[in-house]
């Protein structure tokens, strides 16, 4: 049984370790797509909501992925519910900002298109 236990232990150090380091990458690739994101719309550049947008969108599915390695750990059904709860709020965050990259690359494409074609009739 000893050896169950020492086993138990090391796979929770190895998720929680797992866990903080997605976490931190989430966090850090959050801060500085922010960062870069100000930078741009301080110098007026076109792609700015794009760039932030695919930015935090790879920050949360880090966070995402710390979340499922929670449900590793958890024990309780309260702490199921929780996890269960952040990881469906997660998800529709990454949906939601995936959509709106679309929507932001389909309006910049039709932006493009009619830049050429008012060139062409002049």
């Amino acid at each position: 049984m000893e050896i169950l236990e020492v086993l138990q232990t090391v796979l929770e150090y190895i998720v929680e370790s797992g866990i903080l380091i997605f976490e931190y990458i989430g966090v850090g690739i959050i801060i500085w797509t922010s960062l870069v994101s100000l930078t741009k719309y301080v110098r007026r550049k076109h792609d700015t909501r794009i760039y932030l947008a695919k930015g935090l969108a790879m920050g949360l599915e880090f966070k995402l992925g710390s979340e499922i390695l929670r449900t590793v750990i958890v024990r309780e059904w309260k702490e199921i519910a929780i996890v269960a709860g952040i990881i469906a709020l997660r998800a529709t965050l990454t949906f939601l900002i995936h959509w709106e990259i679309k929507q932001e690359e389909l309006a910049e494409q039709r932006d493009i298109a009619t830049e050429g074609m008012r060139k062409n009739q002049q």
